[in-house]
């Protein structure tokens, strides 16, 4: 059997093995070891964290049992914190980390957290590859010429609110696709509204479960004027150009449906070129229709589960349903649109077996072209109160296998270039997925 090892930090952030403990990893209801199927070398644009409160766990392979650290055990004193790594984007997490909150603790951040453990000298990663790592590499953005192409954009056009606001995410954020529309290139974000029609747990801009969101909702309900010049420079100028709304700092685009519309219309009056995508929850079918007819690409449907009374509970939606969900997504298929599945993914939970069916039967129902996986970014806690326990649990691995077996589907992280609209071809779900691993309990 292989093993991985316990990682700690110290409080003054140093890091540790546990020689006589063994890596556990998280689920929404279990701890479990590890299978190296599950598991992979820290990845290039990860990050090593402590993990807030939390005391780390591990197994004591002698006494069979969880053991968990309150103190160093090498110096016989000071506080221990378990740790996590937070992955680049294109990975997805097979295991939380795991540790126990004192009396008291507060909620974790919105971050990925994902289970980390020493094999050798090598740190390894509870996670498994599901895109090319390519475009969304940090070391392709922050870089020193972002500032400069930032000041010249505003100059360019300083009456644009849309630009201003992306310029505050692209440099205290880091959002990727706010510093695209400054780079000119692949896919760039326009946000275009800050009201919402669902109260989503793990909402990153705006506070539904006590958790402070990692940043600022776009404030005010931009101009079709705005938002085309934004679009129509992206769409001209950009390598293998993506406009996309429906970004984190926003709301539900859809309900900004008489703007997006027309500015959709004008933008391809003047151009061809490029996929217009809409990230969305697809809850307003009237204004999907509208921003579909107007001549949308590609649709990017967030969803945490196919089950009604799941989804109801993590998404919280105002005056629509699943169903209303599912009659946006056929819309936008029967009309040529490009439909991928957001699909947040929490390991113990969008692996069981009925969950996976669910998602299965909603793919094929609904003619989905892709499921983009993205890791939940929500501490357990959270979802445990409501979520129902039980069912067998197939793990991420076995989620990936079972997704891959439909024919037709595409699977990875990101959203690509509708075919022929592209200058390169969509992923092709090509990259190897180990077989799934059995746990016993």
């Amino acid at each position: 059997m292989t093993r991985f090892l316990t990682l700690f930090a110290n409080e003054r952030g140093e890091l540790f093995e546990h020689p006589g403990l063994g890596m556990l990893g998280g689920t929404l209801d279990s701890w479990v070891l590890p299978e190296p199927g599950e598991m992979i070398p820290l990845p290039g644009g990860s990050s090593l964290v402590m993990v807030p409160e939390h005391y780390p766990v591990g197994w004591d392979w002698q006494h069979d049992r969880a053991v968990c650290l309150e103190s160093d055990p090498f110096e016989g004193k000071g506080r221990v914190y378990a740790v996590a790594a937070l992955l680049p984007q294109g990975f997805t997490r097979t295991y939380l980390p795991v540790g126990v909150v004192p009396p008291g603790g507060g909620l974790l951040p919105l971050l990925g957290y994902a289970a980390v453990g020493l094999r050798g000298e090598q740190v390894y990663v509870a996670a498994i590859q599901t895109d090319r790592h390519h475009k969304w590499h940090p070391r392709y953005y922050n870089t020193e010429g972002l500032e400069e192409r930032i000041y010249r954009r505003l100059q360019a056009s300083p009456g644009n609110r849309i630009l201003k606001h992306l310029s505050h995410c692209a440099r205290h954020y880091s959002c990727f696709t706010a510093q695209n529309i400054f780079y000119e290139r692949w896919e760039g974000g326009i946000p275009s509204m800050p009201a919402c029609n669902a109260g989503c747990i793990a909402c990153i801009s705006e506070d539904h479960a006590g958790v402070a969101p990692p940043q600022n909702r776009l404030d005010f309900v931009p101009e079709t004027e705005e938002i085309v010049e934004v679009g129509l420079h992206h769409l001209t100028r950009a390598r293998e150009a993506i406009i996309s709304f429906g970004q984190g700092c926003e709301g539900e685009p859809s309900l900004n449906y008489l703007r997006l519309a027309e500015a959709i219309r004008v933008i391809r009056e003047a151009t061809g070129e490029g996929t217009i995508n809409l990230n969305t929850n697809a809850g307003f079918s009237e204004g999907i229709r509208h921003i579909v007819d107007a001549g949308l690409n590609a649709m990017r449907v967030t969803l945490f589960s196919c089950d009604a009374d799941n989804y109801n509970l993590y998404h919280q939606p105002k005056n629509y349903g699943l169903r209303d969900v599912e009659n946006s997504i056929r819309y936008a298929r029967e009309h040529g649109v490009y439909v991928s599945l957001n699909l947040l993914t929490f390991p113990g939970f969008t692996d069981r077996e009925e969950e996976i069916k669910k998602l299965r039967d909603f793919i094929i129902r609904n003619d989905i072209n892709m499921v983009q996986l993205r890791n939940l970014n929500v501490d357990p806690r959270q979802l445990q109160s409501g979520l129902p326990y039980g069912g067998k649990a197939r793990g991420i691995v076995g989620l990936l296998k079972a997704l891959q077996q439909i024919k037709g589907l595409r699977v990875g992280s990101y959203s690509y270039p509708v075919p022929g609209r592209e200058g390169n071809s969509c992923f092709d779900g090509g990259l190897k997925v180990p077989e799934p691993v059995q746990h016993n309990g």
